[in-house]
Protein backbone atom coordinates (compact mmCIF):
# COMPACT_ATOMS: atom_id res chain seq x y z
CA UNK A 1 0.00 0.00 0.00
CA UNK A 2 1.66 2.83 -1.10
CA UNK A 3 1.45 6.88 0.78
CA UNK A 4 -1.29 8.02 -2.07
CA UNK A 5 -3.70 5.12 -0.70
CA UNK A 6 -3.33 5.84 2.77
CA UNK A 7 -3.99 9.35 2.45
CA UNK A 8 -6.84 8.42 0.89
CA UNK A 9 -7.86 6.47 3.64
CA UNK A 10 -7.13 8.96 6.02
CA UNK A 11 -9.09 11.62 4.31
CA UNK A 12 -11.80 9.04 4.25
CA UNK A 13 -12.05 8.18 7.56
CA UNK A 14 -12.08 12.14 8.30
CA UNK A 15 -14.84 13.01 6.57
CA UNK A 16 -16.65 10.66 8.53
CA UNK A 17 -15.67 12.24 11.47
CA UNK A 18 -15.66 15.64 10.74
CA UNK A 19 -19.21 15.16 9.24
CA UNK A 20 -20.49 13.33 12.85
CA UNK A 21 -18.70 16.04 14.55
CA UNK A 22 -20.45 18.94 12.75
CA UNK A 23 -23.95 17.53 12.92
CA UNK A 24 -23.10 16.80 16.68
CA UNK A 25 -22.13 20.14 17.24
CA UNK A 26 -25.19 22.43 15.18
CA UNK A 27 -22.54 23.30 12.95
CA UNK A 28 -24.33 21.58 10.08
CA UNK A 29 -27.95 20.68 9.79
CA UNK A 30 -29.44 17.75 8.29
CA UNK A 31 -29.14 19.55 4.88
CA UNK A 32 -25.32 20.36 5.42
CA UNK A 33 -24.91 16.33 5.99
CA UNK A 34 -27.45 15.23 2.91
CA UNK A 35 -25.52 17.82 0.92
CA UNK A 36 -21.88 16.26 2.29
CA UNK A 37 -23.38 12.94 1.68
CA UNK A 38 -24.39 13.69 -2.06
CA UNK A 39 -21.12 14.83 -2.93
CA UNK A 40 -19.58 11.96 -1.47
CA UNK A 41 -21.76 9.86 -3.58
CA UNK A 42 -21.19 11.36 -6.56
CA UNK A 43 -17.39 11.17 -5.97
CA UNK A 44 -18.15 7.21 -5.36
CA UNK A 45 -19.88 6.66 -7.91
CA UNK A 46 -19.05 8.72 -10.81
CA UNK A 47 -15.54 9.79 -10.61
CA UNK A 48 -14.66 6.33 -11.72
CA UNK A 49 -16.47 6.49 -14.74
CA UNK A 50 -14.82 10.10 -16.30
CA UNK A 51 -11.69 10.58 -17.51
CA UNK A 52 -9.34 12.02 -16.23
CA UNK A 53 -10.91 12.72 -13.00
CA UNK A 54 -8.94 13.39 -9.81
CA UNK A 55 -8.71 10.26 -7.78
CA UNK A 56 -11.39 9.21 -4.75
CA UNK A 57 -9.17 10.20 -1.89
CA UNK A 58 -8.34 13.62 -3.52
CA UNK A 59 -11.51 14.57 -3.91
CA UNK A 60 -12.60 13.70 -0.23
CA UNK A 61 -10.24 15.43 0.84
CA UNK A 62 -11.46 18.70 -0.96
CA UNK A 63 -14.63 17.78 0.62
CA UNK A 64 -13.01 17.92 4.01
CA UNK A 65 -11.33 20.93 3.48
CA UNK A 66 -15.00 22.83 2.85
CA UNK A 67 -16.17 20.80 6.14
CA UNK A 68 -13.41 22.27 8.25
CA UNK A 69 -14.01 25.96 7.20
CA UNK A 70 -17.29 25.38 7.78
CA UNK A 71 -17.40 23.35 11.25
CA UNK A 72 -14.77 25.28 12.55
CA UNK A 73 -15.41 28.55 10.97
CA UNK A 74 -11.94 29.19 9.60
CA UNK A 75 -8.57 26.57 9.83
CA UNK A 76 -7.99 24.10 12.65
CA UNK A 77 -5.35 25.88 14.61
CA UNK A 78 -2.55 23.91 16.22
CA UNK A 79 -1.02 25.87 19.32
Amino acid sequence: MGSAAIGGLLAHAVFWVLLVRGYLSDEIGVRGCAIALVLWAIGLFVLPRVPYAPPFGTYIAIIDIALVFLIFKGDVRLT
